[in-house]
């Protein structure tokens, strides 16, 4: 089973019907693209016909928006949950980690969520966009943690902030389980991330 289709990571989505629609959408969108995609595609692989997605649904586009809010979220919680140590230099080393490791292990929602952001409303891009910045906040902090205490030489903070986000974000555009080991990989990047700021 993969990750996208683990029940564990959509068991908020209720009824069973909806949960049903939106991992068949991630799985659609991730392999179609969100334009390309029907909702008829949807419905067909969540087993159902296309007018039931309306039940559950009013478009294409709350879909694409319930699943870019969860994933951002679940982006969120990780680096949150990651960021520990006694220096700025184990923290960043944590975040970037757990943060490469969650979009390899869930490459398929990851893909979506970070690719198809133009098709959301103003309204939709907008809350989504503070989750993001909530993200760069995160890593940017760390930065400058680092810089204060003279861990790392950091002359651009945004723009070094984006680059440490990109190394772990670009996984998902080309990870497959047969890339290998999504904790190896997270080790890996972590290393070329704490690198790249050593003073």
């Amino acid at each position: 089973m993969s990750a996208v289709t683990d029940p564990l990571l959509w068991e908020h989505v209720q009824p069973a019907a909806a949960r049903r629609l939106l991992t068949g959408a991630v799985d659609a969108f991730a392999e179609r693209g969100y334009q390309a995609t029907t909702t008829r595609d949807i419905a067909s692989r969540a087993g159902m016909s296309p007018a039931a997605l309306y039940v559950h649904y009013p478009s294409k586009e709350r879909l694409l928006f319930e699943i870019s809010l969860h994933g951002h979220n679940a982006a969120l919680d990780v680096l949150r949950s990651a960021d520990t140590g006694p220096s700025a230099a184990e923290r960043l080393r944590s975040l970037v980690a757990a943060f490469t490791t969650w979009h390899a292990e869930h490459h398929t929602i990851a893909r979506v969520v970070q690719y198809e952001l133009a098709a959301l409303t103003p309204e939709h891009l907008a809350e989504v966009a503070t989750i993001r910045r909530a993200i760069s906040t995160q890593i940017e902090q760390v930065l400058a943690d680092g810089v204060a205490t003279g861990e790392f030489a950091v002359s651009d903070l945004p723009g070094t902030t984006l680059a440490v986000l990109s190394l772990s974000i670009d996984v998902a555009r080309w990870y497959t389980p047969h890339r290998g080991d999504p904790t190896t990989l997270g080790k890996l990047y972590a290393d070329l991330a704490h690198r790249m700021v050593q003073a």
